[in-house]
C-alpha cells in the first residue's frame, strides 16, 4: 500500500479534503463500518405487535425472516411510544426466541401424580373443548320466572393491562357470544 493509499485511508485527511468537514458522516466511516446492514434489512415481513410488559403498551415493529423472528423494535408510527422502548421492551426479542421458552406445555391430568409433555396443537384442543364443556354445563335458557336469560355462568374473563383496546373488543365480543356475564379487565391508568 502506497503512502497515496494510506493516506486517504486516514478520516482526518477524509474529512479536511471532502464533503465532510466537521467529520460526522463518511469520513468517519471505517471500511467495516461501510459494509455493515441492518439486521432488518434481510426481513421477509413486518408485524407490528405491542409489548408484552406493561400497561402502557407501546409499539412493536416485529422483523420476520423465513418465519423466525430476526429483531423486535420500537414502532415510530406508534401514538403511545413513538419508536421508543424500555430497556425490557428493547429486550422482549428474548421472549420468543431465547433458549429458555418452553416449546411444549406441561400437563397433570386429573388425579394424575405425574406430569406429561403435549404439543401447544393438542392443548389448545383441549381449552376448547373445556371453554364449550363449561359453557354447556353452565347454561341458563331461562330464571325461575320463565324470564329468558340465554347465558353461562361457567365462563368468565379477566382481561391483562398489555391488552389494547382492539383486544379487549375481540374478547368482549367472544365472551359476550359465549354467553358470559362476567366480563372484566384490570387494567385501571
Amino acid at each position: 500500500m502506497g503512502p497515496r493509499k494510506w493516506l486517504e485511508l486516514w478520516p482526518v485527511y477524509r474529512q479536511l479534503t471532502g464533503t465532510d468537514p466537521l467529520g460526522r458522516g463518511k469520513a468517519a466511516e471505517s471500511p467495516h463500518s461501510a459494509a455493515l446492514a441492518p439486521r432488518t434489512a434481510s426481513a421477509d415481513r413486518v408485524a407490528k405487535s405491542v409489548c408484552p410488559y406493561c400497561a402502557v403498551g407501546c409499539g412493536q415493529q416485529v422483523f420476520v425472516k423465513d418465519e423466525k423472528v430476526v429483531q423486535i423494535e420500537g414502532d415510530p408510527h406508534s401514538p403511545i411510544s413513538r419508536g421508543r422502548l424500555c430497556p425490557k421492551g428493547s429486550a422482549s426479542k428474548q421472549l420468543v426466541t431465547g433458549p429458555q421458552r418452553e416449546q411444549k406445555v406441561r400437563y397433570r391430568a386429573p388425579y394424575a401424580t405425574e406430569w406429561t409433555e403435549l404439543d401447544l396443537g393438542t392443548a389448545m384442543e383441549m381449552v376448547a373443548d373445556r371453554v364449550l364443556d363449561a359453557r354447556r354445563k353452565g347454561w341458563q335458557d331461562t330464571d325461575d320466572h320463565g324470564k329468558p336469560l340465554r347465558r353461562t355462568m361457567g365462563l368468565a374473563s379477566l382481561g391483562g393491562a398489555t391488552l389494547d383496546n382492539e383486544e379487549n373488543y375481540l374478547i368482549k365480543k367472544l365472551f359476550t357470544a359465549l354467553g358470559a356475564i362476567q366480563i372484566e379487565n384490570q387494567a385501571r391508568i
